[in-house]
């Protein structure tokens, strides 16, 4: 895989929807509505993107990095935030580790972390664009059946 490809993937681009645009447009409220059959709200699931974001980047940046013993610990307390500068906080703080990753794009790929079983640069942040690529998918749906699909700045729609 080449850098400009990665980076797309992480941007949202191609096959992937833009986590930009997917809590563009979003209140604190409706960040935490519930959904019918729905596990989560957008309020936990970019919590939970942003702890994972946070993980990888500090196990790229060669901090120790202690996997959670509970997958619990990775979800927040709470369905929503406490007000709008919490969420708005919140967002603000997972596009910073965004763009964060991808400036490790420009890195060596084939760098390896030895304390995470040699694991490449690559492989980190393929790990990355998977799991932010699933809950943006998740949060979509939770979108859509807010009616809040698309996004002002658009959103594919088919």
């Amino acid at each position: 895989m080449n850098k400009n490809t990665l980076v797309k993937s992480l941007r949202g681009e191609s096959a992937h929807v833009s986590p930009k645009q997917v809590f563009e447009d979003i209140d604190w409220q409706q960040s935490g509505s519930c959904v019918d059959d729905s596990p989560y709200t957008i309020w936990e699931l970019i919590w939970h993107m942003d702890y994972w974001q946070n993980f990888i980047l500090e196990a790229l940046q060669r901090k120790h990095v202690s996997f959670p013993v509970h997958a619990r610990e990775t979800w927040p307390d709470r369905l929503m935030p406490d007000d709008q500068e919490e969420w708005t906080e919140m967002v603000s703080k997972f596009m910073e580790g965004l763009a964060q990753a991808e400036n490790e794009c420009s890195l060596d790929l084939s760098e390896q972390f030895e304390d995470l079983d040699h694991t490449t640069r690559l492989d980190l942040l393929m790990d990355l664009v998977i799991h932010n690529s699933y809950h943006t998918g998740q949060a979509v749906l939770l979108r859509r059946q807010l009616k809040k699909w698309p996004p002002p700045a658009g959103g594919q729609t088919w």
